[in-house]
């Protein structure tokens, strides 16, 4: 197919601003591949790095990512122009001493972004088409998309495994109670995970739209940390234990120091939302040591868990597409950010979605 010279992209150009610019459509090295973006997810990391200005512009953000295959250069993996894809934009070294030890979020090679669409690789979703770099195209950065799975649902791959990733390290048994403090979108995503392991939920937010939305999910139980006691209701739960695991889907202290007090000796309290450099929480350190609690910390997305990934998100295992709450053209991508960075009951899960993809809300056709 012939494609564009240009192409338009929502550019990071210092700290609170993106815009929109047109940029030349990348061009192909040996081993890499073009796709052209149906959608992008906004996902907080994004947010964090746009708000603090952490990262030197210019950049195209956005790794929640689905398309079309529109242009390959020798690549290898057996993909081809019109392969339906959805993206991960880190891919580890399974060789390297952190790969060798599943730690792939902390390989010097997952650090690196292999996916651009234009300056510095960055996610590149907010543009129309993104550049694959090789070692993304052959280690298991694609995930092909069935023809009757939504390209919008497929880029919910990359966040349900960051959040499997999280889940699979409290060691879930059958009937556990399980307390997830925070129901944004990833919040609502890691109370059905659990669920599914056969937990019971109860779930904490301030908000009443979203505590409704956790017990639509298949939470048990839906407290608002503000004004309910969330300790004394999770030890009546469980015969006056507490809790057995607790997930902070939350950034700031009081949501670890609520985890705390609601979970029972010997509970695993895993953290998920405190990704700030800076951050930290007065804690008392007895609550661990005699207590027997592990505190434990889950960071992005594990390759060991791609394919159960894709059959959640493929088959609806999960419920994703309720969590959309808006959609935004590519050009209206930065108020698409504004938007998403607002706790609020109606927003939850923020698109952006590009003209001319038929498929990108719906199946593809027969």
């Amino acid at each position: 197919m012939t494609l564009p010279t240009h192409m338009h992209a929502a550019v990071y150009r210092g700290r609170g601003e993106v815009r929109l610019e047109q940029l030349p459509v990348p061009t192909l090295e040996r081993g890499e591949l073009l796709v052209r973006v149906a959608a992008c997810g906004v996902c907080g990391t994004d947010l964090k790095k746009v708000e603090l200005g952490l990262v030197e512009p210019p950049r195209v953000f956005g790794h929640e990512t689905a398309g079309v295959i529109v242009a390959t250069r020798e690549t290898g993996g057996g993909w081809s122009e019109g392969d339906r894809v959805a993206l991960y934009h880190h891919v580890p070294d399974r060789d390297s001493w952190y790969g060798r030890r599943r730690l792939y979020a902390q390989c010097p090679r997952y650090k690196q972004t292999g996916i651009g669409a234009g300056f510095e690789p960055a996610g590149g979703g907010y543009a129309e088409y993104v550049r694959v770099q090789p070692w993304i195209v052959t280690d298991g950065g694609l995930t092909a998309v069935p023809d009757d799975v939504s390209l919008e649902r497929a880029t919910w791959i990359e966040p349900v495994n960051t959040c499997l990733k999280g889940v699979r390290q409290l060691g879930i048994d059958e009937g556990d109670v399980v307390l997830v403090t925070g129901l944004g979108s990833i919040g609502l995503i890691l109370v059905q995970l659990a669920a599914r392991e056969g937990a019971t939920i109860i779930a904490s937010d301030p908000l009443p739209g979203r505590r409704q939305r956790a017990l639509a999910l298949g939470a048990g139980r839906a407290v608002d940390p503000s004004h309910e006691d969330l300790a004394a209701i999770c030890r009546e739960a469980t015969a006056g234990r507490g809790a057995d695991h607790a997930i902070v889907a939350a950034p700031g202290g009081a949501p670890v120091a609520d985890a705390l007090a609601a979970t029972r000796p010997g509970a695993t309290i895993l953290l998920f939302a405190n990704t700030r450099v800076g951050e930290s929480a007065s804690i008392d350190l007895s609550t661990l040591c005699v207590g027997e609690r592990k505190l434990v910390g889950s960071y992005s997305a594990s390759v060991d868990l791609t394919e159960e990934t894709a059959r959640i998100v493929f088959d609806a295992e999960i419920d994703v597409d309720a969590l959309v709450t808006h959609r935004f053209p590519l050009a209206e991508t930065a108020e698409a950010m504004r938007r998403a960075a607002i706790p609020a009951d109606e927003v939850l899960k923020v698109m952006v979605v590009q003209a001319g993809s038929a498929d990108v809300m719906e199946a593809a056709d027969d």
